[in-house]
This record gives structure tokens, sequence and C-alpha cells, in this order.
């Protein structure tokens, strides 16, 4: 029984009640029981294989599934018992941990050249907070490791006496942190979340000296887990598979002659452009594709300079031919982008593969300009994609975009927020959470007539998914009386929609459930899927508020290529992605 105050002198008592099963978990029950009260193990494992289409659950799996009811809702019958009420049955269904929505275990094929995924990658990955003063720590490296993130960006740089190696973000107030205490990190929670290999790439501002001191660094830290070519240049990448539990170097070979660049006035020219919210729960992605176009012209069409580039600056000073062959030889993934325009950087070498990065905006102009390239170069070469230098809070990107195109690396700020990291985080829920995902055959092979994939083309629909959001529980639990309302239960109303190719895009919504903590929807929409293998279904719940923006209540983002068929209990997550403990949906999924 909960109250909420109305006035000095009133109070208002509402009981929150647990809703009964919905109509189809009742039918359900009553089909596959054959009418009874109760359903046995062999009842409940043709339900699973018939409507579930789980079909490779056996006798022994849906026996554990009763046993594992009984002793959560009935501590002593589990003895006595072997069979489930309505109720045990609905229990399980709005189960997140008996009955996900999708599959916690690596199911795709892991032998493909790494080229040929899509990798959880970050970027900045020690920063804390915001890109101009927060601290530069381990910590958010750590994190991001625990979460199944495989690439780790280390922006490293001299310390004040040229001697030693820090991590920090140049030309900023950041505070270092040492390098080494990054690596040892590294390969403590390396393997944390995922076996398959950890690619560490490293923005270098260093000296050759200094670049040599890294190679022992890095040798002596990682030991026989780092694996580093025996030719200096890979015609293929290796596999996930051949790479487990190994650690991988990416970034520009250091040139043998490292002259001055003129650095004069390059590390405060920094734009007086405001970073925005753009990514904000509050803000659609489907509405932002090219949103500070305007303000960004001056960014992305100025300069065909990337990432990769600036690396050659050495502190502005010039120094003799000294060779660091130890470090070059170390380098498994080359970095760095041809002579040329943004044509001749997109150029495959049939002897070579590299990695090239571009910023969200120049991936933006290329894909307009030269959308087939860019899919021609990501069948064998990597592409990374990182934030425009003006995110300064941190904010994020729409990812589809770099997706769409075959972008293996599309760098993210893990320690953001916002609906693009729900999408990111999303992405890498497939293929068990091992932190690769295997890009679809379209991507990766030509056509019969030679032709590539063009995400902006309008296709046919494939198939269409059914959705169909029955109910909602646990807020109560994990939230505060008041949190969303201080004079009645919460107003809930979810919104359901796809994130893809942009055909595919929509977001709808369900009515508004008044005052109650455990809302009864029972609505369902269909999606037309074009391109369903690079489609995310995106769930959001929110509490209507008449006077003030609309709180959030949950949110989660599914890979639609490993979704379940089925009723699911689908978990809710916080906006920073963190999972919450009991609030939850139950939803039906229906491929047509």
């Amino acid at each position: 029984m909960g109250s909420y105050r109305v006035c000095m002198c009133f109070r208002r008592k509402f009981r929150v009640v647990e809703a009964e099963p919905p109509a189809d978990v009742k039918e359900a029950f009553k089909k596959y029981a054959d009418g009874g009260t109760q359903m046995t193990a062999e009842q409940l494992r043709r339900f699973l294989v018939e409507f579930q289409g789980d079909g490779s659950v056996s006798l022994s799996d849906s026996e554990r599934i009763v046993e594992q009811v009984l002793q959560k809702r009935h501590h002593l019958a589990k003895f006595t018992r072997h069979s489930l009420s309505l109720e045990d049955f609905h229990h399980f269904l709005f189960s997140t941990d008996l009955n996900a929505p999708i599959g916690s275990k690596v199911q795709q094929d892991m032998n493909a050249p790494l080229s040929h995924y899509f990798i959880y990658t970050g970027h900045n990955s020690y920063l804390t907070g915001n890109q101009l003063s927060s601290d530069c720590s381990d910590v958010p490296i750590i994190k991001a490791l625990k979460r199944g993130v495989r690439v780790i960006e280390l922006d490293i740089w001299p310390d004040s006496t040229k001697e030693d190696v820090h991590v920090l973000h140049g030309r900023t107030l950041t505070t270092p942190v040492e390098l080494i205490k990054c690596l040892k990190s590294i390969k403590e929670h390396a393997f944390s979340a995922s076996p398959y290999p950890v690619i560490i790439t490293l923005e270098d501002h260093l000296t050759p000296d200094l670049q040599a001191k890294v190679a022992l660094m890095i040798t002596q830290t990682f030991g026989d887990i780092l694996f580093y070519p025996k030719s200096e240049c890979l015609q293929e990448f290796p596999s996930p598979e051949e790479l487990k539990y190994r650690i991988i170097i990416s970034t520009k070979p250091p040139k043998e002659y490292l002259e001055a660049k003129e650095a004069e006035g390059k590390g405060n020219n920094i734009q007086k452009e405001k970073d925005s919210d753009d990514d904000a729960w509050g803000e659609e992605p489907s509405s932002i594709t090219a949103d500070h176009e305007k303000n960004d012209k001056s960014e992305s069409e100025g300069s065909e300079v990337n990432e990769d580039d600036e690396e050659n600056n050495v502190c502005g000073h010039e120094y003799r031919p000294i060779e660091a062959p130890a470090y070059k030889h170390l380098i498994t993934i080359h970095a760095g982008k041809p002579k040329g325009g943004l044509k001749d950087a997109l150029k495959v070498e049939a002897n070579k593969a590299r990695r090239l990065s571009l910023s969200e905006q120049l991936l933006e102009k290329a894909t307009a300009s030269h959308g087939n390239d860019v899919v021609r170069f990501t069948q064998k070469n990597f592409l990374r994609i990182y934030p425009k230098g003006t995110r300064f809070n941190s904010s994020n990107y729409k990812p589809l975009i770099g997706w769409m195109h075959g972008a293996q690396m599309v760098a993210f700020n893990m320690q953001g927020y916002g609906r693009y990291l729900w999408l990111m985080q999303g992405m890498f829920r497939a293929n068990g959470g091992c932190g690769y995902v295997k890009k679809p055959d379209f991507l990766i092979n030509v056509g019969p007539n030679n032709q590539l994939f063009n995400p902006r083309a309008k296709l046919q629909v494939k198939k269409t998914l059914k959705v169909k959001v029955y109910m909602g529980d646990g807020w109560h639990l994990d939230f505060k009386q008041t949190h969303f309302d201080s004079y009645s239960p919460p107003d809930f109303y979810t919104r359901v929609g796809i994130a893809g190719v942009p055909h595919d895009e929509v977001m709808k919504k369900t009515k508004i459930k008044e005052d109650n903590w455990t809302p009864v929807w029972n609505e369902e929409f269909q999606f037309p899927l074009t391109v369903p293998e690079l489609a995310l279904l995106r769930v959001e719940v929110h509490e209507y508020d008449m006077s003030e923006k609309d709180d959030f209540a949950g949110q989660t983002c599914l890979p639609i290529s490993e979704l379940k068929p089925g009723i699911r209990a689908v978990p809710l997550f916080n906006r920073k992605g963190e999972i919450l403990s009991s609030t939850r949906l139950l939803m039906n999924f229906e491929f047509v």
C-alpha cells in the first residue's frame, strides 16, 4: 500500500496490484496443459518447441525450468510438486533469467577474417568524463572491457620530463595517467567478458626513443598473449577464433625520418561551436543524420586529415633519422592513409590490408559522394569512425551510418550517454555479447552483377516483425514511490520502433496507462523490414507528465537478427545502459 499527499489534510492511498496473466498466456497454458490446471515438464517442452521456436530444448531442460520456478515460488512444495500452475507459467514467461529475448552464447561463425566483423570500439577510452577537463584513468578502461568492448584507444604522450609516457587527451586540461598502469589493467581485465581479441589503438605522439620504450612496456606486460605478424604487412587479417585471448596493436607505423610539423596554433584552434546535447534521450536519432551540417562544414570540408595523420606530430620537435624497429614490428593493424584526397584514401590495395580513420562528418561526406568505395574498402580493410572534435561533453553520433557501409570500428565515448549509445549497446548484445558481430554477407561480398550494397536504395520488404507489448512490472522495486509523481502512481507508456536503414526506421507508442505501477497495454505493432540484418528493435518506457517533460523509465535495444520469437521477458536498462534489477516488459515477437 502506498500513499501520496494531495494537500495538507488528505492523502491518496494506492495498492501495487500484481497484474493477472494476459489472455495470450492463459490461452497458451490451456492449450499446452491440455485443458488442465497443471503443466508438466513434457507439456512445457512442447510449448517451448512449438510456440517459442526453441527447437533445441530437451525434456531435461524443461524439467530444470520447472524445478527453478518451483524453487523460487514454492520453496517447500518443490519436493512434492513437479508441474506448473498458470501463475507459475506466467512467472516463468516474465522471468528475464529463464525467458530472455535473445541468446547469451556466441552463435556466429568466428573463423572469418577480423575485417568481416563489427567490433565494439571505444574512443578516448581512458577519459572519465568530458573531453576537456576530466581525469584520465584506467577505471573507464576496466569498465569498458567488463562490458565487452574489444577496442581500447590510448593517446600516448611524453610526460613533463620527456623520459616516460603518459596517457591523456593532448592539449586539454585532462589529468594524465601512466601508460603502464593502463596496460596492466588491460591485461588483467581483457577477457573478463569475452575470450576474443582486444585491439589497442594507439594515438602516438612520441619520440623514437619513447616509442622503443613503449615497445618494451608492451612486450613485457603482455608477453605471450601479444600477437604480431611475422611479415611486415598482412594481406588478410586472422580470425577472432585464431586470436582468442590475444592482444593486438593498431597504430600508424613510425616513419624512418620524423620531421617537425608546424604545430603553431594547432593546439589552440579549438572551435567555438558548442557541443550540443543532440543525443540526449529526448532527441530522436532518426531526426539527426547530418545535424550540425552548417557548423561542421569548416571542420569536415576544410581538410581531408584524419586522426591517423595527427599521429605524425611528435611534439613539434625535429629528430634525426632514428628507427624504432621493435615498435614497428608490434603493429598488427597498420593505420594511415595514402596521399591525396578521399577517393585515394579509399583505394583497396591487393597485397595490403590496413586501417583508415574518418571523423563522423567526413564519413557522411564520403558515403554521400563515394558510397560504393566505402563499402568496397571495408570488405577487406578496417574503417574506424570517431566523434567530431567538438563533442566536448563526450556525446556520441549515429552509429548506423558507419555500420550500413561496413565500418568495423565505430568508436564511441563509452562514458557518454543517450540514445546513440543505447543503439551501440544494443548492436553488441548480439552474438553472446562477445564484442564481435559478423557483418551481413551483402557487406562482405559483391552481388551477382558485381553490385555493392546501397543502404539508401529502397528495397523490397524481406520480413515483417509483429511486436505485442503486454505489460510491465518492477518499477516499484527499482524506484522510490515519488520518483515519477509526488501525488499519484505513474502514468506509463511504451515507445517501440526500429533503428536501421532509412526506409526501416520508425517509432510508435502505446496508450498511457494512468496511476498504475504494473501497467497492462496489450497493444500490437507491425514493422516491415527491408534490411532486417542491420535492424535494431528500440524499446523505451516513459512516464507521462502533463506539466513538464515526460520522465524516463527504462530502455533497451535488441538486434532483430537474434530476436527470439514467442512471449519473452524483456529487461530494461537505465540511461547509462546499466540493467535495472526488477523492471521488465512482457512482449511477444512474431516474424511473418
